[in-house]
């Protein structure tokens, strides 16, 4: 006999509706929820996942619906948990340098309370509208990866609410704080599949004064390596460094951030180091270089390449001799970047393939993020993960049902 669809007995702001067939917001990956809850705070999503477990209701996760493809479809959405009524900046205490948000937070928004004292979130907004819990749940990041981290090093404190409605906390808003295992790291890039993120403490840097890209444009592969090597072995000291290339070349970014002479001292070394051709840049229009608003077929199928500094030129190599058609941007400086990959999907299969071979050869990894159904049914989106049995072990432990975002995740976890 099916679970039933509905949480039962829920009330007020614990309501349950039918989702808004018609916009896509709810629509994760294709598969439609049966219905909706929308809490506003950790206690009500606590409630929430108590009902759902009750009832035996399997349960995604959304923040702001921006990478609700991402992954694989799940087997089954009887409730999605909207947590977009978990919106607030709790507190941002500037003397300590730390911010408190709920996790349905626009990472915008977090931005826009912490400049007002001088100070950032030291993450990109990966997708525009992107928020702090689904910035964390898919572990996503930009060019400052280089300089601040990603939200992994970031976080100092995490409220999360298991499968069976408990809440747990790790961390607080003390940095050095080591109470309690650190749940934090764990869930963070687990796509919802361990619990649900409510609240966060990120530790934050002053904002700096200037900030100033340079680029240069490089014509092949050795190129591209040699100036991002230039820039690394010298004493600029980049927030970050990004290369761009496409099927006609491309470019190698650098920012410098500081004080005013600083910066203008830096980008002369670099204007020395890299010659003839190198200008003032705007920066970047997006991390990712594919369509973030694209859905269904039309979306490109979009790759996270990770590897050793070394393998840069032989990763560009790859994506010049693909047989699909490739735009990649990403950091020069840590090894990860982000490919749109079109075309036939048998082509963009041998693509990915390939790419993964000449990551995995560099001591990396290529996973598809997301991509069109056709590609997502033709091939291992991950590639070998050697931690799975772990990952699966873990998956029992927090949520021994599987009724959090089941299937989404690696090995079908």
């Amino acid at each position: 006999m099916p679970p039933p669809t509905e949480l039962s007995g829920a009330e007020g702001a614990l309501a349950t509706s039918a989702p808004d067939k018609s916009g896509e917001r709810y629509d994760v990956d294709g598969v439609v929820p049966a219905q909706v809850a929308r809490p506003t705070s950790t206690q009500e999503v606590a409630e929430v996942l108590r009902q759902a477990a009750g009832d035996g209701l399997s349960v995604v996760p959304c923040g702001r619906g921006t990478k609700l493809s991402w992954g694989m479809p799940p087997t089954s959405v009887d409730l999605l948990l909207d947590l977009s009524g978990l919106d607030r900046v709790l507190d941002h205490a500037a003397g300590d340098l730390i911010v408190e948000t709920q996790a349905g937070a626009l990472i915008s928004d977090v931005q826009r309370a912490v400049g007002e004292g001088g100070q950032r979130l030291g993450v990109d907004e990966t997708v525009p509208g992107a928020s702090v819990g689904g910035t964390l749940a898919t572990h996503a990041s930009g060019p400052l990866r280089m300089s601040t981290g990603t939200m992994r090093d970031l976080l100092i404190g995490v409220t999360l609410v298991r499968a069976d409605g408990v809440v747990a906390k790790a961390g607080g808003r003390v940095v050095k704080n080591v109470a309690g295992y650190d749940l934090g790291k764990l869930v963070i890039g687990s796509f919802g599949t361990l619990a649900v993120i409510t609240e966060a403490f990120f530790r934050l840097h002053p904002l700096p004064e200037v900030r100033r890209w340079l680029q240069v444009p490089v014509a092949d592969p050795d190129q591209a390596l040699q100036r991002a090597q230039q820039v690394l072995h010298s004493q600029c000291v980049p927030a970050a460094l990004e290369v761009e290339w496409g099927a006609e070349g491309g470019s190698v970014r650098v920012l410098l951030e500081g004080r005013e002479g600083g910066v203008a001292a830096r980008a002369h070394t670099v204007g020395a180091l890299w010659g003839d051709g190198t200008e003032e840049s705007q920066p970047p229009t997006a991390c990712y270089p594919w369509d973030t608003a694209a859905r269904g077929d039309d979306r490109s199928t979009a790759v996270k390449a990770t590897f050793a500094l070394s393998g840069l030129a032989d990763v560009l190599r790859s994506v010049a001799a693909a047989p699909a058609d490739v735009r990649l941007r990403g950091s020069a400086g840590v090894g990860v970047v982000y490919a749109a990959v079109d075309g036939d999907p048998d082509d963009v299969v041998a693509t990915v393939l390939a790419l993964r071979e000449v990551c995995t050869g560099h001591g990396g990894s290529t996973v598809v993020l997301d991509a069109p159904a056709a590609v997502k049914g033709s091939m291992d989106l991950w590639g070998e993960v050697p931690a799975l049995d772990l990952m699966h072990r873990l998956k029992d432990r927090f949520d021994p049902d599987h009724r959090l975002s089941p299937g989404r995740f690696v090995g079908g976890i």
